[in-house]
């Protein structure tokens, strides 16, 4: 078939109103613990009029599916590659019936990304995936996707989109680009930062911080596509219990943290400030929800310092599983190293938790000080534990922290607010059919 002819059968099969706004999200894997402010992003755009078609890279694990919403979001997306060889034959198929689209997108992969032959070997890759993902789309009649983080689905989605404009003429098919950071700041050449800014139609950062982090290495002629669009919460859903059962001063405090298990999280700092305050005789419960490639190396960390490892690390929880975490502690810490704009901080202030966190990232635009919450020098585990204890020693004051902080997110980081931002800004970016 060709691509002209492709073009038409893709005429034909769109079915959207007129002057219905269509959009893909692409993401590594959708729908995934770790990244549930996207679901929470697509499900606000879709109350808010937009018809939103997800796509991943490759499909969630089964096992990684642990809850109804997660499945049933699972079940309406396209994974563009399964792996092995049928992954592979697909791609290849993909690019076979778009010829022209297929070059546009060979002369874009060869020309963009790290210049090293293993990056070089890599857009290839991504080459193939972006021609299932264009073939996808032009059969629904799609003519815009958005990414978040400005990793591999960044990639694909600007192949996919220069291999659209090949067809359907310059302008055709356009890309937008969510930024979080950390992960972003400290890749800029390796993940062609700056050309993708360019590239996009338009990009969101998620806090004031990101967007200073990335305009140095933009020419000032492009800081006009860049905004500051907040992601936010459900204050519904996170919410304080009301009057708990029993204070703390009839048991041990406690502590929570949800994130994954990586070195980045800073786990190892925390398990020190949690053995300090026992060292010190304080009454302190410690549970840290989510897995990763650290576990085995923290529970021997936590063996170490003399903690029940097995008790501390519960492993992933789903959305209504983290909401009763939350109401059942006192404290919310994070010990990060890097972080751009946590939205479990937001949840944890939604919550009505005060929160101990490391001054990293954007958390300043969160958190301030001593109204909402502690905040401490990263990597420093004395300052940690004597944060704690400084809400353990004062219940009142953790009481009043804790309703500045939901005060605070309910003002500013809630879905009402930042579903309407995100719609303005892909509203000023889709096209309408």
């Amino acid at each position: 078939m060709s691509d002209a002819a492709s073009g038409a059968t893709a005429a034909v099969e769109t079915t959207a109103a007129a002057g219905t706004r269509r959009v893909a999200y692409l993401t590594t894997r959708y729908p995934a613990i770790s990244h549930t402010f996207i679901a929470r992003e697509v499900a606000a755009l879709r109350e808010r009029g937009f018809e939103v078609s997800t796509f991943a890279i490759r499909p969630t694990p089964a096992e990684d599916l642990v809850s109804d919403p997660m499945r049933e979001e699972a079940a309406r997306t396209t994974a563009l590659v399964g792996g092995g060889a049928g992954g592979a034959a697909r791609a290849l198929l993909a690019l076979a019936r778009r010829p022209r689209a297929a070059l546009a997108g060979l002369r874009a992969a060869l020309a963009w990304g790290d210049r090293t032959p293993r990056a070089r070997l890599w857009q290839l890759f991504y080459l193939g995936e972006a021609a299932v993902l264009f073939e996808a789309m032009a059969r629904r009649g799609l003519r815009h996707v958005h990414v978040h983080h400005a990793n591999v689905p960044a990639d694909v989605a600007r192949l996919a989109c220069r291999m659209g404009d090949a067809v359907d003429g310059p302008g055709s098919w356009r890309w937008t680009l969510s930024l979080h950071g950390s992960a972003e700041f400290s890749k800029i050449e390796q993940w062609d930062i700056a050309a993708k800014i360019t590239d996009a139609h338009a990009v969101a950062c998620i806090s004031d911080y990101c967007k200073a982090q990335v305009l140095p290495f933009v020419d000032e002629a492009h800081w006009p596509r860049l905004s500051v669009v907040r992601m936010g919460v459900d204050p519904q859903r996170f919410a304080p219990c009301g009057s708990p059962t029993d204070e703390p001063s009839a048991r041990p405090l406690r502590l929570l943290t949800v994130g994954r298990l990586d070195p980045v999280k800073g786990f190892p700092v925390l398990l020190r400030a949690v053995a300090d305050l026992v060292a010190q005789g304080r009454a302190v419960e410690l549970r840290v929800v989510g897995q990763g490639p650290m576990r085995d190396r923290l529970l021997a960390s936590a063996a170490g310092l003399g903690l029940p490892g097995e008790e501390i690390f519960v492993g992933a929880r789903n959305e209504a599983e983290v909401v009763e975490e939350m109401r059942r502690a006192d404290v919310f810490v994070m010990s990060s190293f890097n972080e751009g704009l946590p939205v479990v901080l937001m949840e944890a202030m939604a919550s009505g938790l005060p929160v101990v966190t490391t001054a990293v990232g954007a958390v300043g635009e969160l958190v301030t000080h001593g109204v909402d919450g502690l905040v401490v020098p990263p990597t420093n585990a004395a300052a940690l534990a004597a944060a704690v204890a400084t809400l353990q020693d004062d219940p009142e004051r953790r009481r009043a922290m804790g309703r500045a902080g939901r005060e605070a997110v309910c003002e500013e980081f809630v879905l009402a607010r930042t579903g309407d931002a995100m719609g303005d800004f892909l509203r000023a970016t889709v096209v309408p059919t």
